[in-house]
C-alpha cells in the first residue's frame, strides 16, 4: 500500500513537472514575441472601400441587471451605420424581454441597424442562439459580445483591419475587468485570466500553435464559421470548440494582446464556482472530441500537438492537485516510519522547480499589468500565494466537473450571473439569478479543511515541516471556498 501511494505521487509530481515545462515553453515564446515587430496584413479603414460589413451578435439570457448597460455600450460602437448590423439574440424568460424591447426600439429611432431575435427553445444554449443568428446574419464578419462586456467605441477599427489575410478566420482580444479590486474573489479570478490572455494565449499564437476564441470580445469571418462545422452544443464550451475545428482546417487565428476589452469578473462565489464548472468542464469535454483529431493530423508539429494536448487537458490538472493534496499526509507518515526511504523524498524535492517556474509565469504577467517596482514585486509574492491557495480550494469542484467531462456526463449550460454593482454594499446579495443550494462539494471542501488541519498538526507531531507550507496553504484555501460557499447562502 506504501509503495502504491508513493508511485501514485510521483506519477502526479511527474506530469505537472510537464505542465510546467509546457507554461515554460510559452513564456520564452512570450518573450520572443516582444521583440518582434508586428508586420501584418490590414485593411485601410479610412477608404471607404475596404470596409466590410460586419454583424455583432449579443447572445444574452436573463440579464435583467446588464442590457441596458451592455445596449447604451453597443450603441456607442464606432463604425459606419451602413455596414454594421447588431443583434440581440435573447433567450430570456423574464422581465428582461420587455426592457430589452423597449430599448431596442429606441436605438432603432436612432437609425442603429439593431435587431430583437428571440427563439421558441434554447435548443443549444448559446451555440444554438449564436447560430440561429448566423443564419440571417448580413455581415462578412461576426464579433460576439457577452452581456457583461464593454467595448471602447473604437473596437472594430482596432481588430477587422487584420481580417486582411483572407487566412485569419478569428481575431481575439484579451479581457480587463472593471471591478478588478472589488474582493479577494475578484482579485484572485484577474490574477489567473491576466495570465491565460497574457501568457498563454500570446505565447501560443506567437509559437503558432492552436489558441482559442474566449467566447466573447473577438471576432470571425463569417466563412470560418461555416467551414469548420458551425456552432454545435454538444460540449458546454462551444468557442473551445469551434476554435479547434477551425483551426484543423488550416484557419490562422490572430490575438491582440494590447486590445483590452473590459467585462465584469463574478462577485459572488456561487457564480464564480458555476462559470468555472462550465469552463473546466468543457475543456474535458473537448479534449475528448478534439485531441485525438490533432493527434493524428500529419500537418500539424509535434509541439503543437504537445501544446494542444495541455491546453485541452489544462482544466485536468486540477485533479493532479487534489490528488496530490490528500496523498500528501500519508506521504508524510510514509516519509518518517520508512528510512529506507529518504534517498526517494531527497530525489523529489526536485520537483519544486515546477513552482518555480509557475511563479516565474506569473510574476511577468502580474508585472504587465501592474508595473515592475520592487513594492509590486511583495504584493505579487502575496497574491501569488494565496491565489494558489485558492485555486487548490477550488479542486474539488473543478476535479467533479472535470470527471463530467471525461466520462461523457451531460448538463446543462448554467450561465454566471451578471451583477453591474453599485456602490451599496451587499446590494448584489438581492441579485434574483443567483441559486441558494449548498452542492455536495461544498460538504467535501469542509472535509478537506479539516483534513488539512490534521496535517498541520501532524507536522508538529512528527517534527516534520517540509510539508507545513503546503498543508498551510490548503487548509487556506479550502477553508475560503468552504466558508465563503456556507455563508453566502445565509
Amino acid at each position: 500500500m506504501e509503495f502504491a501511494i508513493i508511485i501514485i505521487y510521483t506519477i502526479a509530481l511527474l506530469l505537472i513537472l510537464l505542465y510546467s515545462f509546457s507554461q515554460l515553453s510559452l513564456l520564452v515564446n512570450y518573450l520572443r514575441s516582444k521583440k518582434q515587430p508586428d508586420t501584418s496584413l490590414k485593411f485601410d479603414l479610412s477608404i471607404a472601400e475596404q470596409i466590410p460589413k460586419v454583424t455583432i451578435q449579443l447572445p444574452v439570457y436573463n440579464e435583467l441587471y446588464v442590457m441596458e448597460r451592455l445596449l447604451d455600450n453597443i450603441s456607442k460602437i464606432e463604425y459606419p451605420k451602413d455596414k454594421l448590423e447588431i443583434q440581440v439574440l435573447d433567450d430570456s424568460t423574464d422581465e428582461s424581454v420587455k426592457m430589452i424591447a423597449d430599448k431596442i426600439l429606441d436605438l432603432q429611432k436612432s437609425g442603429l441597424d439593431i435587431q430583437h431575435i428571440q427563439r421558441l427553445d434554447r435548443t443549444g444554449y448559446k451555440a444554438g442562439a449564436l447560430k440561429e443568428g448566423l443564419k440571417i446574419a448580413k455581415g462578412e464578419f461576426i464579433a460576439i459580445f457577452d452581456s457583461d462586456f464593454l467595448p471602447q467605441p473604437d473596437w472594430l477599427l482596432q481588430t477587422v483591419p487584420y481580417f486582411k489575410n483572407p487566412n485569419v478566420g478569428v481575431v481575439q482580444t484579451r479581457w480587463g475587468h472593471i471591478n478588478r479590486n472589488y474582493s479577494l474573489l475578484t482579485k484572485i479570478q484577474a490574477f489567473a485570466l491576466d495570465f491565460h490572455f497574457i501568457l498563454e494565449q500570446t505565447g501560443r499564437n506567437f509559437g503558432k500553435h492552436f489558441i482559442n476564441f474566449n467566447g466573447t470580445a473577438g471576432i470571425w469571418r463569417k466563412v470560418c464559421i461555416m467551414d469548420a462545422g458551425n456552432w454545435s452544443g454538444d460540449t458546454l464550451t462551444e468557442d473551445l470548440d469551434l476554435s479547434y475545428r477551425a483551426q484543423l482546417k488550416n484557419w490562422k487565428f490572430k490575438y491582440l494582446e494590447d486590445v483590452e476589452t473590459p467585462a465584469e469578473l463574478p462577485i459572488a462565489i456561487s457564480a464564480a464556482k458555476s462559470q468555472q464548472f462550465r469552463w473546466n468542464k468543457g475543456a474535458a469535454e473537448n479534449f475528448q472530441k478534439n485531441y485525438g483529431k490533432l493527434l493524428h493530423d500529419k500537418n500539424l508539429s509535434a509541439g503543437t500537438k504537445f501544446h494542444g494536448f495541455f491546453h485541452l487537458l489544462n482544466s485536468s490538472m486540477f485533479l493532479l492537485v487534489i490528488l496530490l493534496a490528500v496523498l500528501s499526509i500519508p506521504v508524510l507518515y510514509i516519509k518518517n516510519s520508512n528510512p529506507q526511504f529518504s534517498w526517494y523524498f531527497n530525489v523529489i524535492a526536485f520537483f519544486a522547480i515546477s513552482t518555480l517556474i509557475f511563479f516565474v509565469c506569473y510574476l511577468v504577467t502580474y508585472m504587465k499589468i501592474h508595473g515592475s517596482s520592487f513594492k509590486n514585486f511583495f504584493r505579487f509574492i502575496g497574491m501569488f500565494i494565496t491565489f494558489f491557495s485558492i485555486a487548490m480550494g477550488f479542486s474539488v469542484h473543478n476535479s467533479l466537473a472535470v470527471l463530467e467531462g471525461h466520462f461523457g456526463k451531460k448538463s446543462e449550460f448554467i450561465r454566471t450571473p451578471k451583477f453591474n454593482v453599485n456602490n451599496i454594499k451587499d446590494s448584489w446579495k438581492a441579485n434574483k439569478y443567483l441559486t441558494n443550494s449548498l452542492s455536495l462539494s461544498t460538504f467535501i471542501e469542509a472535509a478537506l479543511w479539516l483534513y488539512f488541519g490534521f496535517g498541520i498538526y501532524s507536522a508538529f507531531v512528527l517534527q516534520d515541516f517540509g510539508l507545513i507550507v503546503f498543508h498551510l496553504m490548503l487548509f487556506t484555501g479550502f477553508g475560503f471556498v468552504a466558508f465563503k460557499s456556507i455563508f453566502s447562502k445565509i
